[in-house]
C-alpha cells in the first residue's frame, strides 16, 4: 500500500509556473501570502476545479476564511486574479477564477526591466563617449561640443558605437574638429551606414573611388608615393 502511494505520487502532474514569478512576485507586490493562495488556485485548477472558494483554499492553508477572503479581494481589486465566465455549452456557462491577470502583470514588468537595463546601459555607453572625446583633444569639452554630441545622440539617432567611429576617423586623417566629424556622420546617415563594419566598408569604397588611376601615377619607382592616411570628408578628396 506505501509504494502504491509513493509510485502514484512520482506519476501525479506537477504544478508548472514561471520561475521568474517566484524571482519577482515580490516585485510585482504580492505579499508571502498572496503569492501561496494565487499558487494554491493555480493546483485547484490542474485538478479540474475551477472556481476555489474560500472555504476550498483554508482547507489547505492556515489562514481563515475571513482572512482569505479579505486576500482574495484584494487580489481582486490589484487585478492579480479576476472572475470569468466560461461557456461550457450553448446553454451552460460557468464562472471561473483566471490568474491570467498576474501573467500578464509579470510580463509588463520584465519588459519595463529590459528597457530601464538598456536605458542604463545607453547611458554608460553615451557616459564613456564623452570621455572618449576628451581623452583624444587632450582637454575638458565644451558645452557647446557637450551639445554638440548630445544632438547626435538624440536629433540625429546616431548610436554610441557610431559616433566612436567617426572620432577615429577624425584621428586618422589627423583633423580633429567637431565640424569634420559632424561631415562623416552626415556622409553615413545618407549612406545608410549603421555599424562599424559597415563604415570601415564604406570607408574603403570611398577612398578606392578617389585615388588616382594607375595612368596618372609617377612612373620613376624611385619617386616615393604619396601615403593617404584617410578621406578629407569636408574637401571630398584624399588627404
Amino acid at each position: 500500500m506505501k509504494n502504491d502511494l509513493s509510485f502514484q505520487l512520482l506519476m501525479e502532474k506537477p504544478m508548472t509556473l514561471p520561475g521568474l514569478l517566484f524571482k519577482h512576485y515580490k516585485d510585482l507586490g504580492l505579499t508571502d501570502i498572496q503569492f501561496l493562495i494565487l499558487i494554491h488556485i493555480r493546483q485547484f485548477h490542474q485538478e479540474g476545479h475551477d472556481f476555489p472558494t474560500p472555504e476550498d483554499l483554508i482547507h489547505r492553508m492556515t489562514l481563515t476564511e475571513q482572512e482569505c477572503t479579505q486576500q482574495l479581494k484584494q487580489l481582486l481589486s490589484h487585478r492579480f486574479l479576476e472572475i470569468i465566465e466560461v461557456k461550457a455549452t450553448e446553454q451552460k456557462i460557468f464562472e471561473a477564477i483566471s490568474i491570467e491577470p498576474l501573467f500578464e502583470k509579470l510580463h509588463l514588468f520584465l519588459n519595463e526591466k529590459d528597457l530601464e537595463e538598456e536605458t542604463d546601459d545607453k547611458k554608460v555607453q553615451e557616459g564613456q563617449l564623452f570621455q572618449r572625446f576628451e581623452q583624444e583633444f587632450a582637454r575638458p569639452l565644451s558645452p557647446m561640443e557637450m551639445e554638440m554630441i548630445s544632438m547626435w545622440i538624440d536629433d540625429d539617432q546616431h548610436e554610441a558605437h557610431i559616433i566612436e567611429a567617426a572620432l577615429r576617423e577624425a584621428v586618422v586623417s589627423s583633423r580633429m574638429n567637431f565640424r569634420y566629424i559632424d561631415r562623416i556622420l552626415f556622409d553615413w546617415k545618407k549612406n545608410g551606414v549603421k555599424t562599424v563594419e559597415q563604415a570601415k566598408i564604406h570607408g574603403e569604397k570611398v577612398r578606392s573611388h578617389h585615388q588616382p588611376s594607375q595612368r596618372y601615377q609617377r612612373k620613376d619607382a624611385s619617386v616615393p608615393k604619396k601615403r593617404h592616411p584617410g578621406y578629407n570628408w569636408l574637401e571630398g578628396e584624399e588627404n
